[in-house]
């Protein structure tokens, strides 16, 4: 038989050549594409979990929530968020509070406090009205401005509400103090019915003022609408569930 040429032996078929390295790469892109698949659906909820927004929520106030002589870790907000944050809650506490503000001094600053909007407020205003003898029809028609405009823009409420002191009357507290029950009943929103519960009588919780709660005094007041927050925070399901 004749020998094969030079040429023959030096340039075998191309399609010899070439068809085990193109089955290789096909087979490493095709693994490829199998690990990468299986690892995208090995976490989708991580994975949404991170592209979710907390939950907003803005505590809208005077000096209570502002946190009046205290660094802004020891306000209000400050250990609210950290407190449900530490229970797994994915929120966002907001301060919006401003020292000697009133209930219409709220009213007048609400579109500027709700900002791009916020998905619940804890509304908290009243007392600066009480130190200061207020008529109560006055803050009533106020912070019922307040809600009204709240429930137009579907912002869901938590009241966090005041107690007037004793020495101004009879009259007056009992006036005042029907405010709050009121207006929860009106607008069908949750009521924690004394923001400085257990704080109020207590020299010890308080700055030396005796007025503005010290560190101690806002982690008493945490402790006390903690139920009442969890329970407002639950209504939204899933944007604010618990993590594992």
């Amino acid at each position: 038989m004749p020998s094969k040429t030079a040429r023959e032996t030096a340039s075998p078929n191309p399609m010899q050549r070439s068809r085990p390295g193109g089955y290789g790469h096909r087979r490493a892109f095709l693994q490829l594409s199998a690990a990468l698949l299986l690892a995208a659906l090995s976490c989708p909820a991580r994975s949404a979990a991170k592209e979710t927004a907390p939950l907003k929520i803005i505590a809208f106030g005077d000096s209570l929530v502002a946190g009046f002589g205290l660094s802004a870790d020891a306000a209000f907000p400050a250990v609210l968020e950290k407190t449900l944050r530490a229970e797994g809650y994915a929120v966002s506490v907001v301060n919006a509070g401003v020292s000697g503000d009133t209930a219409s001094g709220g009213q007048a600053r609400l579109d500027w406090a709700l900002g791009n909007g916020a998905d619940g407020v804890i509304l908290e205003l009243g007392a600066n009205d009480m130190l200061r003898g207020v008529d109560p029809d006055v803050t009533k028609a106020a912070l019922d401005a307040i809600l009204g405009k709240l429930k137009a823009r579907n912002i869901k409420v938590l009241i966090a509400g005041m107690k007037a002191a004793p020495n101004l009357g009879q009259d007056y507290k009992t006036r005042f103090d029907a405010i709050y029950p009121a207006l929860a009943k009106k607008y069908d929103a949750p009521l924690y019915p004394f923001f400085l519960e257990w704080v109020a009588g207590e020299p010890a919780l308080k700055l030396g003022d005796g007025l503005h709660p010290n560190p101690a005094g806002v982690e008493r007041i945490v402790k006390g609408i903690l139920p009442a927050v969890r329970a407002f925070v639950d209504q939204f399901g899933a944007k604010a569930a618990r993590g594992e």
